[in-house]
């Protein structure tokens, strides 16, 4: 249960990404919506990660961590996303779409965005310990990908990396209090 989740970001602090890119109302408007779903999944007891898949401006699909409570590890916000949005097409290429995700995605997401052929992917904070899309790795870019995607890193970033932070920082300290209380009722 809370055992079990690992503080994955505890570098945060020490990262600066340099940004040339400059992004657009709607594109902070759709990132937006991405850090309310990520709330929804921190609400539901999961790590808080949300997104959103756009279409000639138009979210076409939404989605936010749901691994610990559907107990399955591939329940990631930006795979949730996917589903929707290829039943809803009825086609799992989401050709000329943008995915905005509140944490950068893992090689597990950046597989099946790569293979769904998204066309651009937009985060907001980096992932230290497993981001695929240039912090870690960038599957991305690999020689050996099929598919080419733009990725644009930083937006709402400070948005994005507080509410993980906060969300990381309460899971400690409630995971310190129950292996305290397991001690406690042990010299009992």
């Amino acid at each position: 249960m809370l055992l079990g989740i690992p503080f994955l970001f505890q570098f945060f602090d020490t990262l600066e990404l340099s940004l040339s890119q400059q992004f657009t109302a709607s594109d902070e408007q759709f990132m937006r919506r991405a850090i309310e779903l990520a709330a929804q999944a921190e609400s539901e007891g999961e790590v808080p990660v949300g997104a959103v898949l756009v279409k000639d401006g138009e979210i076409i699909a939404e989605g936010w961590n749901q691994s610990i409570g559907a107990h399955d590890a591939t329940a990631h916000a930006e795979i949730q996303a996917l589903r929707i949005a290829g039943q809803s097409l009825e086609n799992y290429r989401l050709l000329d779409t943008t995915l905005y995700v509140t944490l950068e995605p893992c090689p597990m997401c950046a597989g099946a965005l790569l293979h769904s052929r998204v066309k651009r992917i937009v985060f907001g904070a980096p992932d230290l310990k497993a981001g695929a899309a240039g912090t870690v790795l960038n599957l991305f870019e690999h020689q050996a990908a099929y598919h080419y995607a733009t990725i644009e890193c930083g937006l709402l970033e400070e948005e994005c990396r507080s509410q993980l932070q906060a969300f990381f920082k309460r899971r400690r300290k409630e995971i310190k209090a129950l292996k305290q209380e397991k001690r406690d009722s042990e010299l009992k």
